[in-house]
């Protein structure tokens, strides 16, 4: 019996469009379904509002660096000179936008769309609105969601969509968590002049990265005037007097009141769509399981993005679904996403950019075939300011030949200059050809070429 459709994609974030866009490409029958705003995380509480909320703090820092370059600016406190509401209208409107280009995209590439909550039942098929839709082919790439501890009180905070929920800024910020959503909404509510405290589970910030980055990044939160408590996991919140959000930290402590409290305590996938009569198989965290080629446990049918845990970054999900829409109807035998040396970016201030093996992880792996190369200086940005941050940088190698195996960057430009670099390390660059490479003077990118 003929199926309705070659391919049927359950959620309409970055990861399913680009999969579901594809396989058009190709000439499937495709239907994408998803319950709320096309775009997923990203366009809607993730990579891009935070951008935007980046770049007003960055702005935030650019108007006390103006005066020493000669600039007559008087800079009054944030809640007089910074309008929070007209910041969050016209970052909504954008996204709003972007929500439009996307529907339009795929009306162009003549994917249908379907508004409602899909559900797994098997292999090749679908329930939507009380119907069985079949399909040659199923890709799941529903993302995930933020998490919360459940202790009592735990309603008192928002999480990090509500952070983008806000319509005023806060005074007093309480953040839980020292991964990268935390570390970033700390940079951007400091920088717009809120009071932050950053509860820490352990005694430093994003867990997985470089020491030299941990380490780094840390200092600079400090430096930005975040008051960071380590080995500082709530047990409860509760409400102040004055109305405000109290913290019960260990060994009687306490933290607050808060006027906000934001819980950056991770993410965890969303598999509502998959109930067990559906057969598919879950990991023990409650990802879905895949091998190398995106496939679950069930024939034809696949997964993609935040939902599989694996490297939950946006430009992975879109590479991971294309690519399998490459493989599955473009008959690109074996294609498949390499996940090894993805590069990634921390919008902290200053932004972060790292790519390949940690120093930990290479030694672990090469032992003393390891050799590292590192550098910190103040960039020219800062030359004619009091305020003197460093940037810091590492490159891992090993081997004789010392083949790049990390590059590691913590500093203004480091989002930016971490991309052509990233390509040379996946091309199996060594230090040799960077040392070989004519630096671009003055910028803190030459330091990457011309480190001894």
């Amino acid at each position: 019996m003929a199926s309705d459709y070659d391919l049927i994609v359950i959620g309409g974030g970055s990861g399913g469009i680009a999969g579901a866009r594809r396989a058009a490409e190709y000439g499937a029958r495709v239907l994408l379904i998803e319950s709320g705003r096309l775009g997923g995380t990203c366009v809607n509480v993730g990579c891009v509002p935070k951008k935007l909320m980046y770049n007003a703090a960055q702005l935030g820092h650019a108007l006390y660096d103006a005066r020493d370059y000669g600039f007559d600016v008087t800079v009054p406190r944030p809640d007089a000179w910074h309008d929070w509401p007209t910041l969050k209208a016209r970052r909504d409107a954008y996204v709003a936008r972007l929500n439009g280009i996307y529907e339009r995209n795929l009306e162009k590439s003549k994917v249908e769309v379907r508004r409602g909550t899909a559900r797994l039942l098997g292999a090749g098929r679908v329930a939507l609105d009380g119907a069985v839709l079949t399909a040659g082919h199923v890709l799941l790439a529903t993302g995930g969601e933020p998490h919360r501890p459940r202790i009592p009180g735990c309603e008192l905070g928002i999480d990090s969509d509500g952070f983008f929920a806000l319509e005023q800024r806060p005074r007093r910020v309480a953040i839980a968590g020292g991964g990268y959503i935390g570390v970033e909404i700390a940079g951007i509510f400091a920088a717009l002049g809120s009071e932050v405290t950053l509860l820490l589970r352990s005694d430093g910030v994003l867990r997985g990265f470089d020491a030299m980055l941990r380490e780094g990044a840390l200092a600079s939160l400090k430096e930005h005037g975040v008051d960071v408590r380590v080995n500082a996991v709530a047990h409860s919140l509760m409400r102040h007097p004055d109305g405000g959000i109290v913290a019960d930290l260990p060994e009687g402590h306490q933290a607050g009141p808060f006027d906000c409290y934001v819980w950056a305590t991770g993410r965890r996938p969303r598999t509502d769509a998959f109930g067990p009569e559906s057969g598919l198989e879950l990991d023990e965290k409650g990802f879905v399981a895949t091998d190398v080629l995106q496939q679950t446990n069930l024939p034809r049918v696949y997964a993609v993005g935040d939902v599989t845990g694996r490297r939950p970054l946006t430009p992975v999900a879109i590479a991971a679904a294309r690519r399998l829409s490459d493989r599955v109807f473009g008959g690109m035998k074996d294609r498949a996403l390499d996940y090894d040396d993805v590069p990634t970016v921390v919008f902290s201030h200053p932004p972060i950019g790292t790519v390949g093996l940690t120093e930990e992880e290479a030694r672990v792996r090469w032992g003393e075939e390891v050799e590292v190369f590192t550098t910190s200086f103040v960039p020219m940005y800062f030359a004619m300011m009091e305020a003197k941050p460093k940037t810091l940088m590492k490159l891992v190698t090993h081997g004789k030949q010392r083949k790049l195996a990390g590059v590691h960057i913590l500093g203004p430009g480091a989002d930016e200059m971490l991309q052509g670099f990233a390509v040379a390390l996946r091309l199996g660059a060594t230090k040799a050809d960077l040392d070989d490479t004519v630096a671009i003077h003055p910028t803190s990118a030459e330091e990457l070429v011309t480190m001894r």
